[in-house]
């Protein structure tokens, strides 16, 4: 077994600026550790997983060589990134780089993009690949979503008895089914031979457009659009429904959703993660990491759903709810930061109030989704979570609402409802 997982590039992520100047996406911290070791963690945990391919067209640089050094001995398998030359697509990459997952005589590879948080079912559709359909057959893990949200993903309608895809449409117009595409595929090698016909059609239809300028465009496959539209009803694809927690990490505010889902599933699977109350230490209100080196008064109130990075300061008195604080920043007494992703090195004066407005799915839904909130509607800033870029300074007793402030910036009053450049 080997798994693949899609980790997009630079031009991507623009939803999730100002953060991600400063780090790839993929390595911003949710729940205290970087988003795509969630994705690692699972797939290791794999019996007979051989190997774990990154595939993105980042630059390698420092912080991701770092990273993976760093995951290849906690987890004990070996981690490698494969570079495209260009955004070739969910499909594309996988597809150039076929002789590299291949390698080794892989049986099957799962394919996860990193851009979504997940219990990460993986063993579970390796099991039910193996009572549906043969081994030849391919399987997208699927959840339940509201008619409305439905539209905004991938929709599948399968048989209710044996679970396979007869009909899949991407972002349709109009209601399909409540069933989504979440993002986490099984394939086998098979896969490929359906993508190279794509690649074929590509090719053939640009040979016939001779004049336009698409130097590269038949390398550009969409798995969702160009190859799962043409699988369904052939008897070669299946769904696997999970009930578990999903959503997808496309905006910062999401971020802080997904922060929350993994911080939950903490107290099975990491429960050592989780602050605990003590004697001379904060009060800690529900699900809270914080890192070892974070220095905390005793005074000050976390939780729930809060996650503080590396070497951190919080001072004297300080609520900190709902909210990511990311590794360096510093938090003077009484301050109040809600609903809010403070960056690096970061400060915030004392008795500041820094608050943003939440984006989660409706609590009384069970199956609302986070939606990707747009950035502005009418004119007007849509309010969202307060995101603070890397060394921002705010000044004492000042309060900062519903406003994104971009990185190396001293405030020196109030904003509300502002993009602050």
């Amino acid at each position: 077994l080997k798994a693949v997982i899609l980790i997009g590039g630079p031009q991507k992520g623009t939803r999730f600026r100002p953060l991600s100047f400063e780090v790839p996406k993929p390595l911003f911290p949710v729940a205290g550790v970087p988003m795509v070791q969630h994705h690692i963690e699972a797939c290791a945990k794999v019996p007979g997983m051989k190997e774990i391919l990154l595939m993105g067209f980042y630059q390698p640089n420092e912080a991701l060589s770092r990273f993976l050094v760093s995951a290849q001995q906690e987890f004990k398998v070996p981690i490698r990134y494969l570079q495209e030359y260009a955004a070739l697509g969910t499909g594309g990459g996988i597809y150039h780089f076929r002789d590299q997952i291949l390698s080794g005589g892989a049986e099957a590879f799962f394919v996860l993009n990193a851009d979504v948080c997940s219990e990460f079912p993986l063993q579970e559709m390796l099991e039910f690949r193996q009572q549906h359909g043969d081994m030849h057959s391919f399987v997208i893990l699927g959840t339940t979503a509201n008619r409305t949200q439905a539209l905004n993903y991938g929709c599948i309608v399968a048989n209710a008895d044996t679970q396979e895809v007869q009909h899949y449409v991407e972002k349709p117009s109009t209601f399909v089914s409540e069933i989504i595409n979440c993002g986490i595929y099984l394939f086998t090698p098979a896969i490929f031979q359906h993508i190279g016909e794509v690649f074929q059609r590509n090719q053939q239809e640009l040979a016939l457009e001779e004049s336009s300028n698409g130097w590269q465009r038949a390398e550009v496959i969409r798995l969702e659009q160009d190859v799962f539209t043409a699988l369904a009803g052939s008897g070669k694809l299946y769904v696997y429904k999970t009930d578990g927690f999903w959503s997808q990490i496309k905006s910062a505010g999401s971020a802080i959703y997904a922060s929350r889902l993994y911080l939950n599933q903490y107290s099975k699977s990491h429960p050592e993660r989780l602050a605990q109350n003590k004697p001379g230490g904060p009060v800690i209100r529900g699900n809270v990491y914080i890192h070892p080196t974070a220095s905390i008064d005793s005074t000050a109130v976390l939780g729930p759903n809060v996650s503080v990075g590396e070497g951190v300061t919080v001072g004297a008195g300080v609520r900190v709810r709902e909210s990511i604080v990311l590794h360096g920043a510093s938090l003077h007494d009484h301050t109040c930061v809600l609903n809010t992703i403070v960056g690096w090195d970061s400060t915030i004066g004392r008795w500041a109030r820094v608050e943003g407005t939440p984006s989660d799915p409706n609590p009384n839904d069970p199956y609302a989704k986070i939606d990707s909130e747009t950035l502005f509607r009418d004119g007007r800033l849509t309010p969202s979570i307060t995101i603070l870029g890397c060394s921002v300074t705010i000044p004492a007793e000042v309060v900062i609402l519903n406003s994104i402030v971009l990185p190396h910036k001293e405030l020196s009053r109030s904003y509300k409802n502002q993009i602050i450049l």
